[in-house]
């Protein structure tokens, strides 16, 4: 199928130096067909993986939107690998980066028998610190009982592994407390003056990254570097020939969260733990040292309680001046500098006391800098606000377009980006995503999934639901969905826009299943890890899951244990985000409609991730239902439901019950 061209955005020469080669390689007798199991051609991935070729040779930057089955994947890939010199491929979550490293690169790379070396890079917090494991053994600061056993299954891992990654220890969950007490972080890292210096995983990792073709890293740790110089990724950029990123239709929100800036109390807390532990272990008599930071704790308590609530989210505007938050601010301020000068006069005790001055000097500069500027320009650039947790408050400065940052950070010697993800346009239109990012005018082309889904599927919209706002609609919702469920004999994912609404829903469901004493088992997102609940589910084949955003993207479930995906709402971002409220008020300042401009196009993206559950491979079939009357309802539903794949259409239940019945048994693999 021919790519179509966005509206706006320029598509590139459809001829490149490398269409035969490309041709050739994705051919019925190419290396891939003869050397991956499974392999076939496919058009939209040749043609896809043209244009990638075209924008390496070129040095120049490619959108490239594959809708689902496209294989998006090898369509990059391979031009990379043969072509792209230096390629830094970055994705959306850890779990795709393991992926690519251990089983994509590896089958294409052998395929094309291409001499390239790979290396895998994450954040520190992945890596195992000998320094920090020695201090947990000596002082025993343990939270939980099953941490005992833990640390020596870590102990015994650190003498035995290669590359000190934590999710190689499968015995110790990766969320387990322990870890935070044997990795280290940007402000705790000694650095070359670490006695384990040269055994350090880190260093290990950034040197073998330094020295490879191709290095795997992820969203997170590419932006976290570009704004921190913390990763290693800054010491790759330059040298690159190429960057990929894969999933880049989250790009704009983890981009937004590392250039703007967040100070917590618990970062403070976290410093005053350590002030007490160096202080006590090497400076014993230079200071009475728990009460130095009692008073830093006491005022960030103070801090904490100027909001009674948790999940509150206020922009600085937003506060009464009247308001307990702006002393108490001041006041920890005050009480942090205090500590700042015990830890200045006992700083050459050791080298660990310095550290903690200095991160008490920089925890001071940003709670410094946490306050409104006399400068209408800063004011325009960025928004403060408040996050307030059970146990915590952050203070961000976040700025209201990031597209002048990344901007800059694409400055530099000529290389090639390439953006993909089967979810980056809107009607084939990517000016939303491309003003985000400062891309305007870039060349953008689509291709559509190569999947029938006027045969494979159908987008059922029930008649008769409340209004979205309506409190009883999670009711009507799960009212709705039962006899679709029962009609699927479970096998559904119910995706709900809030966790409030996957508790309640799942309360509903759990009442209805034991009373109709209904055979499938319930999942429910918090109850047990993403991960086993996804293994559970496919081990089951007949499951109900109730879940929220995680399972919205990156959730691959093939085969008749997913044949039912139930969107509650339409996933529009929540009204009182003071960064969302800021970026509209702005865009309302410049003529444009913040509804259309932004709030829509954001929800339709993130639609087009929920929906892509469903069909996952040319045999999969399914219904996907979205239980929110305003896709028939308001003006802007049509423009939702034609940026969705071609799904047959109907209201009714009754043809809804009938699909489902004539789906065979086996209508895909249970891969």
């Amino acid at each position: 199928m021919v790519p179509e061209p966005s509206n706006d955005i320029t598509t590139p020469p459809k001829q490149g130096e490398h269409d035969a080669e490309v041709d050739s390689l994705f051919s019925d007798g190419g290396p891939l067909a003869s050397g991956i199991e499974g392999f076939r051609p496919r058009q939209s991935q040749t043609d896809m993986a043209r244009a990638v070729a075209h924008a390496i040779s070129r040095r120049g930057t490619l959108l490239a939107e594959a809708g689902t089955g496209t294989g998006k994947t090898f369509a990059y890939l391979v031009p990379a690998l043969l072509w792209g010199g230096k390629v830094i491929i970055s994705t959306g979550t850890k779990n795709l980066q393991d992926q690519l490293f251990l089983r994509d690169i590896p089958v294409v790379r052998k395929a094309l028998n291409a001499p390239v070396t790979v290396a895998l890079l994450k954040g520190r917090a992945n890596y195992l610190c000998h320094l920090h494991l020695e201090r947990t053994q000596q002082n025993g600061r343990l939270t939980a009982r099953e941490d005992v056993g833990y640390l020596r299954e870590i102990a015994r891992f650190a003498k035995t592994s290669a590359t000190g990654d934590k999710s190689e220890l499968s015995r110790v969950p990766e969320n387990a407390l322990i870890w935070n007490l044997v990795t280290s972080t940007r402000d705790n890292c000694l650095g070359a003056e670490c006695t384990h210096y040269q055994d350090c995983f880190v260093m290990k990792a950034r040197k073998e990254a330094q020295q490879a073709d191709v290095v795997v890293v992820n969203h997170h740790l590419f932006f976290a570097d570009v704004a921190l110089k913390d990763t290693g990724v800054a010491e790759l950029l330059p040298s690159a020939n190429t960057v990929i990123f894969d999933e880049a239709h989250q790009l704009p929100d983890t981009a937004t969260l590392f250039f703007g800036d967040t100070v917590s109390t618990s970062q403070v807390m976290e410093l005053c733990r350590d002030v007490l532990a160096e202080g006590l272990s090497h400076a014993r008599d230079g200071a009475d040292w728990a009460l130095t930071i009692a008073p830093v704790e006491k005022a960030l308590r103070d801090l904490r309680l100027a909001f009674p609530a948790e999940g509150v989210k206020l922009a600085r505007e937003q506060i009464a001046e009247s308001s307990p938050f702006f002393p108490a601010l001041a006041h920890l301020k005050a009480m942090l500098t205090q500590m700042t000068d015990v830890l200045a006069s006992q700083a050459e005790r050791a080298e660990t006391i310095e550290q903690c001055r200095v991160r008490a000097v920089e925890l001071g500069a940003r709670l410094a800098a946490w306050a409104p500027s006399d400068d209408p320009e800063q004011r325009a650039v960025k928004v403060l606000w408040v996050d307030a947790f059970s146990q915590s408050l952050q203070l961000h400065q976040t700025p209201l377009s990031i597209a002048p940052v990344f901007s800059k950070q694409r400055e530099g010697p000529p290389r090639a980006w390439i953006f993909t993800s089967a979810t980056l346009a809107v009607k084939n239109d990517f000016t939303h995503y491309s003003e985000q990012l400062g891309l305007t005018g870039e060349p953008a082309m689509s291709w559509p999934s190569p999947f029938d889904y006027s045969r494979q599927a159908l987008l059922y919209v029930p008649a008769d639901l409340p209004s979205p706002n309506s409190p009883a609609y999670t009711d009507a919702v799960v009212a709705a969905a039962l006899p679709v469920i029962e009609a699927a004999g479970g096998r559904a994912f119910l995706l709900c826009t809030t966790l409030r609404a996957v508790k309640r829903a799942a309360e509903l469901l759990r009442e209805v299943f034991a009373a109709r004493e209904l055979p499938w088992p319930l999942l429910v997102q918090g109850e047990l890890g993403r991960t086993e609940l996804l293994s559970r589910f496919r081990a089951a084949g007949n499951a109900v899951l109730v879940g929220s955003q995680s399972f919205w993207e990156g959730v691959d479930v093939r085969g008749d244990a997913l044949s039912v995906v139930i969107i509650d709402k339409l996933p529009f971002a929540p009204p009182d985000d003071p960064v969302l409220a800021a970026r509209i008020a702005d865009m309302e300042r410049r003529g444009l409609n913040g509804f259309m401009h932004h709030q829509l196009p954001e929800a339709i993206i993130s639609l087009k991730q929920g929906a892509g559950r469903l069909i996952r491979n040319e045999r999969d079939q399914g219904v996907l239902m979205i239980c929110d009357p305003r896709l028939i309802a308001k003006p802007y539903g049509r423009r939702i439901w034609q940026s969705l794949p071609p799904f047959a259409r109907s209201r009714e239940l009754s043809t809804v019950q009938a699909f489902l019945q004539r789906m065979p048994p086996d209508a895909g693999d249970p891969a």
